[in-house]
């Protein structure tokens, strides 16, 4: 049974090379620049918005993960992101293979982020949350009509050892690892789920190999002690034992900066994951599987 991972160098990827080989031997790793994990995997070079290199790719395969991530834009993830869903619907479809799409919580109603699970209601204010909702529309509408097998995994904000392109781990973790003020956005003692990411990628390998899990959306293990970011820099102030302090930006500071630096203009549409409680719910994993996450202080000393 090959298993072919779709972004195979980004965090989940990579994990998930790791996580898989405990069922199969046959990994194929996809990327525009793909690197071994183990040493013996089937390497492959592919560009996701052409079609005929999907094809080639997902030939053969079992089960596909498509975890690939692309540039923080909203512009490019309006033009990209489709055409990238539709190439490898249409090539598990031609192969019959069966799709897992790694997703994140965009595409929820933001007046939900208080509590999240799988039923909360897809009804996003963002560009991004409109992006992902529409490609994750597009395999539900193929598993509806019973041309596919796929299933959707979600997870809050990722952090974990050597994370990248991880808010919390850029402007935290890394931070206090060097001897500086911890950062953040807005409101330093909001609570905010986060997902670690060996939990995120154990999870969706052991999904993918349960057959009542497919046709389904499911939440990957996350701890319920939603921290602020005040309470986890507390934490790896022990650890490093430096003053717990964390400088904060506040909303007006963001509108300005946002006019000079492209990162920030992006994250500003998202604010509201971060000026209010956000609680990213996996009871359901855990009750049907009992899979349960990394405990925080845990997952944050590994960071260390």
């Amino acid at each position: 049974m090959l298993h072919t991972i779709l972004g195979s160098t980004g965090n989940i990827g990579t994990q998930l090379a790791r996580d898989l080989r405990k069922y199969t031997g046959a990994i194929r790793l996809v990327s525009r620049n793909p690197t071994s994990i183990h040493g013996d995997e089937a390497l492959m070079e592919a560009d996701l918005l052409v079609p005929a290199q999907v094809e080639a790719v997902v030939k053969g395969s079992d089960t596909v993960y498509l975890v690939a991530g692309i540039t923080y834009k909203s512009r490019l993830w309006q033009e990209q992101w489709p055409v990238i869903m539709q190439n490898t619907i249409n090539a598990c479809q031609k192969f019959e293979a069966k799709l897992v799409f790694f997703d994140n919580i965009y595409c929820y109603d933001p007046n939900y982020i208080g509590h999240l699970t799988e039923d909360t209601p897809v009804n996003p204010k963002s560009k991004k949350g409109k992006v992902r909702a529409d490609i994750a529309q597009m395999i539900l509408n193929e598993v509806a009509a019973g041309t596919l097998q796929a299933m959707i995994v979600r997870a809050a904000d990722f952090y974990g050892p050597d994370a990248r392109l991880s808010f919390l781990h850029e402007s935290v973790v890394k931070r206090m690892k060097a001897g500086k003020t911890a950062q953040w956005l807005y409101d330093k003692d909001k609570k905010h789920s986060f997902t670690f990411i060996p939990d995120a990628a154990f999870a969706t390998a052991f999904l993918a190999q349960q057959q009542d899990a497919w046709n389904q959306v499911w939440h990957l293990p996350t701890s319920d002690r939603y921290p602020s970011a005040q309470e986890c820099v507390n934490i790896l102030s022990k650890e490093l034992d430096m003053p717990p302090k964390v400088q904060v930006l506040p909303g007006f500071m963001v509108s300005i900066l946002a006019l000079f630096i492209p990162l920030l203009k992006e994250i500003k549409e998202l604010r509201y994951q971060l000026d209010q409680d956000y609680r990213f719910d996996s009871g359901k994993i855990e009750k049907a599987y009992g899979l349960k996450a990394t405990d925080l202080e845990e997952g944050l000393k590994r960071c260390v």
